[in-house]
């Protein structure tokens, strides 16, 4: 990913869920490996979770910008929509969604 402003979004907004049922499952059969391997399998174990949680926070860093890209283009093609069509989205009783300035909001 290159886009330093929507990881920044992203590590702001986002909050892992806490007490995931499958992640109490995950620790649990992580400890019973721990009880029953020696040190290299342990070793193993460990990076192979390791890998796994880099490879979910790809994609979940993955899927909040696509999803934010997604909103800002759909954003974008309503506000031309709008600009396009003046007369049909002002006598449409259909909420849109449109961007204002401070000042216009004010007024």
């Amino acid at each position: 990913m290159e886009n330093k402003l929507l990881k920044e979004l992203y590590d702001h907004f986002y909050t892992l869920p806490k007490h995931l049922a499958e992640q109490k499952e995950v620790d649990e059969c992580h400890q019973a490996l721990i009880k029953v391997l020696k040190k290299p399998e342990r070793r193993l174990v460990l990076r192979i979770i390791d890998a796994q949680n880099q490879i979910t926070e790809v994609i979940s860093k993955d899927s909040f910008i696509t999803g934010f890209q997604l909103a800002w283009k759909l954003s974008a093609e309503l506000n031309r929509y709008e600009n396009e069509h003046p007369i049909t989205c002002q006598t449409s009783n259909v909420m849109s969604a449109h961007f204002i300035s401070e000042k216009e909001y004010e007024t």
